[in-house]
This record gives C-alpha cells, structure tokens and sequence, in this order.
C-alpha cells in the first residue's frame, strides 16, 4: 500500500486541531481503561489508602449521574474543544426556536462511530448555548462508563450523564423547563451500519425515548448530522456474515459495539484511527409538542413514535441537498 504523507507546511493551526482531535480520540478509546489500570496501581502501591478514599467517595456520589451529573463550564469551555470542532468542522444548525419554558428529549441520528457530532455540540461550549440560550443540553451515554474509576468525573464534567431511565426522568423533571435531554437512539447496535454513504438508523423497535417524552410531556426534538458516517472507513460488515454475527453476539454481552474502523494518520493520510476531515452539520428541527401522559398505551406510543419518523423523514428530505447527498437517497429505517 502507498502511503500518502501530509505535507511538511501544513499551518500551525491545522497540527494544533489534528492534536485536539488526536487527544479526543485517545479519551474516547483508551482513557476508560487508563484509569482503571491506574486505580489498580493505586491500589496495590503504597497509596492504597487513596484509592480507599476514592472508594469511599464512588459509594458517596454512585447516584450522580442518575441525578443530573456534575458539569463543569470551564471544562465544557477549554480551548483544546474550539480547535476540536474546527478540524472537521463541526457545524449547529438551528431551524426552529425551543423555548426554555419547556423540556425537550432530542433524538441524535446517525450514532457514528464515535458520535463526534453529539460530543462537538452537547459537550462543549458555546456553540448549543449560543443557538439555544436558556436551555441546557444533557448527552445520555451508556451507565457502563459511569463505573469507571476518575473516567466518570471526566466525562460528567463535560455534561454527559447516563442512559438510564432514571436519569432520563431526573433531567425531563425539571420544573420551570430549560432542560434537553439528548439521546443517540440508534445506540451501539447502530455503529456497525456507519459506513460512508450510509443512512440505515435503528429506531423501528426503539420507542423507549418516546414513552420517556411521554410520561414527562417533553417536546420532541429530531436532530440528524449530515456527515457522522463520512468520519471513518469501517471493515466490510454485512448483516449475516461472520464478522457481523460475531461484533452483534459481543454488543449484546458488553453493552457496546466493537466496529473495526480506521481513516488517517497524524502525519499521512492512508491509515490510523484519526477520523477524516469531513464537515459535520447538525440540524436540529422543529419541536414535536409532547402532552404528558403519565400513563401511555402501546398505541399511544406507536401513534408518536410514527409522527416523530414522519418528521425526522421530513427534516433529512429537508436538508440533504445542502450536504451532498444525492436526491435519490432517502433514510432506512430498521
């Protein structure tokens, strides 16, 4: 394989955003396990007695994420995430007002690989707050990264709280509105479909997030990121072939999704796991009003789950020709 090296005058302010990236991608892959292994050593070393502090503040704070997380606005706000969202770029864009008197559960479509997209908006400011002042955004991931030693700080710093009900309910609960729970509702399952040119979702047997908007009366709030698949070249995984059985078999022992991806290097552009320079632009449609229903039937959720796809359908159909795909192209929806 010819391997194409970047130029050796690429500006200072393209390293610096390669960088910022390369960080990111670190902290997504490897930092989880990073800090585990550094509890670890804590634990067997002579500083065993911090991480029996340590223990005892997990034990303290384990409901945390369930009750809102911990964020913090200088992290959210470092400069490392402006130079972050300037190497693709990252892109938000608004077409409808969400007033902050109400709570909205926004569903993030495609999930990506690596939903660089839901981390450049949700998780990092000002970019949300600028477009939608008043309102606070809550990305929910999987509890599984909320039991990791000093990982769990980090991520809660940056706004993300965990995927339960629980914690769903904590931020639609708000009295007095301005809160916006953000869900990637094709989940890990839906990774292993994110090759370029691919607009499958998962979300035909996914109607939780719909019982939750519901029971709360949270507007809904459709969001596709034209782009998210552009990000990464996936090794061909087609359903029904071996590597797919074996990637769905471990997904559903883990929780989460191993796709075998790759894109570009630090310093050539052939292989390594640092995503292209491929534009990303969010659009974030108009609210689907949600009148609560404490107590929803099947039928009342099949009746909103059909509208939220109609307008989903409706917001992409909308907007692709603004971002490249081709007008006979349409969503799958699975």
């Amino acid at each position: 394989m010819k391997v194409e090296f970047a130029p050796i005058n690429i500006p200072l302010k393209r390293r610096i955003q390669t960088v910022a990236v390369l960080q990111w991608i670190f902290s997504f892959l490897l930092l989880a396990e990073f800090c585990c292994g550094f509890f670890v050593i804590l634990i067997l070393g002579n500083f065993w007695f911090l991480a029996v502090l340590y223990l005892l503040w997990l034990y303290l704070d384990w409901e945390t994420p369930c009750a809102g997380g911990r964020r913090s606005q200088w992290v959210r706000g470092w400069a490392v995430w402006k130079y972050f969202r300037e190497y693709f770029p990252i892109h938000l864009i608004k077409t409808s007002e969400l007033n902050p008197n109400h709570n909205y559960l926004l569903g993030f479509h495609p999930h990506g690989v690596l939903v660089a997209g839901a981390f450049g908006n949700f998780c990092t400011d000002p970019p949300f707050k600028n477009l939608f002042p008043g309102l606070t955004p809550y990305l929910h991931i999987m509890p599984i990264w909320f039991g990791c030693p000093f990982f769990r700080e980090y991520i809660m710093s940056a706004g993300m709280v965990s995927a339960s009900k629980e914690s769903v309910s904590h931020v639609l609960n708000n009295k007095g509105g301005g809160h916006a729970s953000v869900i990637v509702i094709g989940g890990a399952e839906e990774s292993l479909n994110a090759h370029p040119g691919s607009l499958t979702l998962n979300i035909l047997k996914r109607k939780g997030f719909i019982k939750m908007a519901l029971k709360h009366g949270a507007h809904l709030v459709p969001v596709f990121s034209f782009g998210e698949n552009e990000l990464f070249k996936q090794v061909a995984n087609p359903k029904g072939s071996w590597l797919r059985n074996v990637q769905e078999k471990l997904q559903k022992i883990m929780g989460f999704a191993l796709p075998l991806f790759h894109a570009r290097g630090v310093f050539q552009y052939s292989f390594g796991l640092i995503p292209y320079r491929q534009p990303i632009h969010t659009v974030v449609g108009s609210p689907i009003p949600v009148k609560q229903n404490l107590n929803p039937t099947t039928e009342d959720i099949d009746q909103l789950h059909a509208l939220y796809l109609q307008k989903l359908k409706k917001l992409f159909e909308e907007h692709k020709s603004n971002y490249g795909i081709p007008a006979h192209k349409s969503l799958i929806f699975e």
